[in-house]
């Protein structure tokens, strides 16, 4: 039984746990990530999140059997900074993971010490508020190379087929411009166009050359929040995709989510 992989909008720091206006601007986005645990084929056994909210020289794994939190963040209110997501680590999945990407010929580390940052825990805070499935968080990599990114996930693929849910964490646009009511919708309307191509071959390609796309470094000034779709699109292999989630936040900024499979 293989589980999908999903590349999906994370939203803005503590989000889930905070009411009033962030949480309103985020509604659509919270109400996806409710009702995507319904799409699985099973319970995942354990969730492997590719954070862009932590780069390292080689890809890297936490391996505690019980991550801490790391508070990424700034300007948000106090009780925010005491929050808690519980889930437990699974130290055997990410010397699994480690292990397919040396045998690809990937960097690859485990980190004790690392926790989980906002990458992870504001998108399983809604999926998973029980917090009972245990997390592996993955770094991406400081060259920020997309070929990289996507042979990593390649190289993850198999895990797809032992019921393990790899979900890449980031954003589809994540500029500051002042244009980006202008400049995200194009590039949005590109990367559905690749990422929603039926040939794997050709998503791959299109996803590599992502800085030829309208605007692209408008929209992304640093690769960081869209290399984790690059390893779940590698982590597809040639699996279909959907798009779950595509909104404009705030009214202008062009965003969305995709799910490869299931």
């Amino acid at each position: 039984m293989r589980q999908p992989a999903y590349f999906l909008c994370h939203g803005g720091g503590p989000w889930p746990w905070m009411q009033g206006p962030i949480r309103q601007l985020l509604r659509h986005l919270e109400q996806g990530l409710r009702e995507l645990p319904a799409q699985l084929p099973a319970r995942p056994s354990a969730i492997l999140v590719v954070s862009s909210h932590w780069e390292e020289k080689a890809f890297s794994f936490t391996s505690s059997a019980a991550p801490g939190m790391v508070y990424d963040y700034d300007g948000f209110p106090p009780e925010t900074y005491r929050i808690r997501y519980a889930s437990p680590g699974a130290p055997a999945l990410a010397s699994r993971a480690a292990d397919l990407l040396r045998s690809a010929g990937c960097d690859a580390a485990l980190n004790d010490i690392r926790g989980y940052d906002h990458g992870t825990y504001s998108l399983l805070q809604p999926m998973v508020p029980q917090a009972d499935i245990p997390v592996v968080q993955m770094s991406i990599q400081a060259s920020m190379n997309a070929g990289e990114h996507l042979r990593a996930g390649a190289a993850l693929a198999p895990l797809r087929d032992e019921n393990i849910l790899i979900i890449g964490s980031g954003m589809s646009i994540h500029g500051r411009e002042a244009r980006m009511a202008t400049v995200s919708p194009p590039f949005d309307e590109w990367l559905n166009d690749a990422v929603l191509s039926g040939d794997g071959a050709r998503r791959r390609q299109a996803l590599a050359a992502w800085e030829d796309a309208p605007h692209a470094r408008e929209v992304h000034p640093t690769a960081d929040h869209l290399l984790p779709l690059m390893v779940a699109a590698g982590a597809a292999q040639d699996d279909p995709a959907t798009c779950i989630y595509r909104e404009r936040l705030m009214g202008a900024v062009a965003v969305s989510s995709f799910r490869f499979g299931g």
